[in-house]
């Protein structure tokens, strides 16, 4: 692309993110800190993607995901997933009238524009599965009929470790599903400090004003499509993804054996996405190699299944994605 079009589409992306100042300072006045969790949920409204975030009780992330939500004028809905949770709970279900002799649909909470599954593996995997539909296909079937789902739709789930007692692991297919998973861990020292000065109150409010609509978000996505990406940082993607499927070829023998299943397809349409969507956060125009690596990770965790030989030497999925980083030659 010649240097007039990235320099339009870089004036393009100042003028539409302008948005996204306004719904950090929304999200300043409520949470301390977790930098690196909002930014992933602004990629994940940008990319049109839905989000995972895992991270013992207590770190904020039901309370992040309702500061999105109030920032933006749209439907919100928060389901708490629980064991005793039937699929009609979700997704609602038809009721018969005995007078009239028919059914009507009775919707459930699905039908909203941001959802929160709240740790979403406390539920058994009927009621996680309930939410394939939704999330990949953007629509619900309640018996014979399918209804759409409102845009913007976004998933936004938390769960707790699953070394954590009453939990579920969530099936491979639907953790496919989410764009990123990501993993938040204890503020610092300092930031726990303020955090304990700003909310030790008996009667705190957290007043969020909505600074967005759906229109602006739409008008966003559309931006992100046009965002440049040059075919060197494409093939770049493409080595990453591939690298996590046949390591050998990228001189990563040794991880061979530790990697059950690679990323899917899915891997490379969303980190091409999402590295398109932070570039738009920074205010660029253009995708850079760190952009893909920022994100890289959070892209590709859920995605790279370990074998025994990994568990057995305490290896994660985190790991292997560190070595490829570290391993594939940059553009």
């Amino acid at each position: 692309m010649i240097d007039g079009g990235i320099t339009a589409i870089n004036e393009k992306v100042r003028a539409e993110s302008a948005f996204v100042q306004n719904i950090l300072s929304e999200f300043e006045k409520v949470i301390i800190g977790q930098k690196y969790l909002i930014e992933r949920l602004l990629v994940a409204l940008l990319a049109n993607g839905h989000i995972l975030i895992e991270g013992v009780p207590g770190l904020a992330k039901t309370l992040s995901v309702r500061v999105l939500s109030g920032a933006i004028r749209t439907d919100f809905q928060r389901i708490q997933f629980t064991p005793d949770l039937l699929p009609a709970d979700l997704l609602g279900t038809l009721v018969y009238n005995p007078k009239e002799g028919s059914f009507t649909t009775k919707k459930g909470p699905i039908f909203s524009n941001i959802i929160l599954a709240d740790e979403i593996n406390r539920a058994p995997a009927k009621v996680q599965s309930a939410l394939l539909e939704a999330m990949q296909e953007r629509q619900v079937t309640i018996g014979e009929n399918t209804f759409p789902l409102d845009e913007p739709f976004l998933v936004l789930a938390t769960q707790n470790p699953i070394e954590q007692e009453g939990t579920y692991p969530l099936p491979e297919a639907q953790v496919d599903r989410f764009m990123m998973k990501i993993s938040i861990t204890y503020p610092s020292i300092e930031e726990e400090h303020r955090i304990m000065k700003s909310m030790a109150f008996t009667n705190r409010n957290i007043d969020v004003n909505a600074v967005v609509g759906p229109e602006d978000i739409e008008r966003a996505r559309s931006v992100v499509n046009e965002i440049y990406m040059d075919e060197k940082i494409e093939k770049y993607i493409l080595d990453i993804v591939f690298a996590t499927r046949e390591p050998e070829k990228y001189k990563l023998k040794e991880l061979a054996d530790l990697i059950q299943y690679g990323a899917s397809t899915r891997a490379t349409i969303n980190l091409n996405l999402a590295s398109k969507a932070y570039a738009f956060i920074q205010g660029r125009g253009y995708v850079t190699p760190q952009d893909v690596k920022s994100v890289g990770p959070d892209i590709l965790r859920h995605r790279v299944i370990v074998s025994y030989e990994a568990e057995a030497e305490e290896k994660t999925s985190d790991d292997i994605i560190t070595k490829i980083f570290e391993e594939i030659e940059v553009p």
